[in-house]
């Protein structure tokens, strides 16, 4: 009879005894549990459902004043960063509730780790290489409907409480959300959850010691028990990887700005230089215009709505870069994001006005509304010109 609740997963495999604890992230609940293991079993190793990002995220509250916005843009990195910031809120303001601060059972095991010198290992993937693997993956509707899934858990984050978290630590119920949410968004699950449980086992199985006690968000306990009872194996490496873009979206990419070009020439040999021009206009406006009017909607600097105008015709026809992340760069260089701006956005993301009011929440808007735009313009200006030849060919 285990003297832990149900929380605790008791395994022996190998001779190797394994303390799986399933925890709420936000739960004061869950950070005494871990306490308590620790300094009962006094482990060979504590494992915790943490990168070094992450880890040092948590033990350093300025975790905000080390990024540098524009090499995030420069890099196509800020699609990530906008996921992160999502599903950070959205844990954020659950916690909120119940008046703890997000992860602190990791921080309690960290605590009670060190008064008693045992190592500790940081078991999960980088979480840019998660964030990155995750925004790829998902389609379109997907990215939308995460970015707005908070709206739909209104009822849940006005009830949330230590009684109904007990139930979510229960494997049954968090089998059912991860189910659930697998039938929405089967990419998002597939990367956040499923890759994640192998990489979290099979680096709980490589610790050091024959006793173990790992530290893991509650939806993960069945996944892991399953891989260590099993004795799986996961090559790490292929789950480390930024999966490049196929052959197929290459070819797609480049064909339509290839087709565009090719139709104004097309236009200029047969019908003479002067249409060609007036197509040409047909889509410097098409862009330009709804790229230009999501920078307006987003009250963007001057310069960044000029910005949109400008280079949403031009990036429109290359698949290297979007007008998105040109507004977003100059924004930052004439309105940037200040300290309070970065301390505030996990909590201002979830109130639609503070994305006005916000630098930083503004920049997202800019890349949302103005890639937006471009992307509109793409295909309706493709639309015009592909009509033009087609019904004067008639």
């Amino acid at each position: 009879m285990s003297l832990y609740p149900e929380d605790v997963k008791i395994l022996n495999i190998n001779n190797r005894t394994f303390y799986l604890i399933g925890t709420a992230h936000i739960s004061k609940i869950s950070a005494n549990l871990v306490e308590e293991v620790i300094r009962n079993e006094s482990p060979d190793c504590v494992c915790l459902e943490l990168d070094k990002k992450r880890f040092d995220s948590l033990k350093n509250k300025k975790k905000w004043d080390n990024l540098n916005l524009k090499e995030v843009i420069k890099k196509k990195q800020l699609s990530t960063l906008l996921l992160n910031v999502a599903l950070a809120s959205y844990q954020k303001k659950l916690a909120k509730k119940l008046d703890i601060e997000p992860g602190n059972e990791f921080l309690t095991a960290t605590i009670a780790a060190e008064d008693l010198d045992i190592p500790i290992e940081l078991c999960d993937r980088d979480i840019r290489i998660t964030l990155r693997r995750t925004w790829k993956s998902l389609s379109f509707i997907e990215k939308f409907k995460l970015l707005f899934f908070g709206d739909k858990n209104n009822n849940f984050e006005s009830e949330v409480n230590e009684n109904l978290l007990s139930e979510l630590r229960k494997t049954d119920v968090i089998s059912k959300m991860i189910n659930d949410l697998g039938e929405s968004l089967p990419s998002l699950k597939r990367v956040l959850i499923d890759e994640r449980d192998h990489y979290l086992a099979e680096k709980i199985r490589q610790c050091a010691g024959n006793k173990v006690v790992a530290v893991v968000g509650a939806g993960h306990m069945l996944g892991i028990i399953d891989y260590l009872e099993n004795h799986k194996k996961t090559n790490l490496k292929e789950i480390e990887k930024i999966p490049p873009i196929s052959i197929g979206w290459k070819i797609f990419g480049w064909s339509l700005p290839i087709l565009i070009i090719g139709s104004i020439i097309y236009i200029g040999l047969n019908r003479g230089m002067d249409e060609a021009g007036q197509n040409l206009i047909i889509w410097i406006l098409a862009n330009g215009i709804p790229s230009m009017v999501g920078a307006i909607i987003a009250l963007a600097h001057p310069a960044t709505i000029l910005s949109a105008f400008i280079s949403a015709p031009i990036t429109s026809l290359t698949p290297v870069i979007g007008a998105g992340y040109v507004a977003a760069f100059v924004q930052i260089n004439y309105s940037p994001p200040l300290v309070k701006n970065f301390n505030s956005v996990i909590e201002d993301f979830s109130n639609p006005k503070k994305w006005w009011s916000n630098k930083l929440l503004k920049v997202f808007l800019i890349f949302i509304l103005t890639g937006l735009g471009s992307a509109f313009g793409t295909y309706f200006g493709a639309f015009k010109i592909f009509n033009n030849i087609f019904t004067k060919t008639i």
